[in-house]
This record gives C-alpha cells, structure tokens and sequence, in this order.
C-alpha cells in the first residue's frame, strides 16, 4: 500500500468515525429530548391525578354534607306536612 493510499484510507476511517460520532451525539440529544417529553408527561399525568383525587374528595364531602342535611330537610318537609294536615282538618271540621 503506498503512502497516498494509506493517508486516503486514514482520512475515510477519520470521516466514518467523526460520522459515528456525530450521530451518537445527534442519538444522545433525542434521547434527551424524550426523557424531558416524558417527564413533561408524567407530571401532566401526576396533576391530573390529583385534580382527579381533589375533585373525588370534594364529591364525597358534598355527598356527606347532603347526608347530614338531609334529616333537617325531613323534619322541615314533616312539619310542613303536619301543618297542611292541621289546616285540612280545621277546613273539614268547618264545613261540617
């Protein structure tokens, strides 16, 4: 193999191997890029939990509240109904 020759084959081997590097390089910031895509996603998709956990948490204490007001509302509507009742009767005995 003559010098020119051997300096050409030295000078390919360089480019393939600057070309090698480079895509490694170029592979390495993808790779970068999607861990941080998928971080971007994953904290999305942990805020979303907890507005979900939040929003669960909320319903349950409205449903609590409605289950603690709802005697009040019985005994309300009971005295309504006793009152209409009282007023019936008066008006019955009236006509009697």
């Amino acid at each position: 193999m003559t010098d020119e020759e051997l300096k050409k084959l030295v000078e390919s081997n360089a480019r393939t191997a600057q070309a090698i590097l480079d895509s490694m390089v170029e592979a390495r910031q993808e790779r970068e890029e999607l861990r941080d895509e998928f971080r971007e996603g994953m904290n999305k998709l942990q805020n979303a939990i907890i507005r979900l956990v939040d929003i669960q948490e909320g319903m349950s204490n409205l449903l609590a509240s409605l289950d603690e007001d709802r005697p009040t509302i019985l005994r309300r509507l009971m005295s309504i109904e006793n009152k209409v009742d009282q007023i019936l009767e008066k008006d019955n005995n009236k006509e009697q």
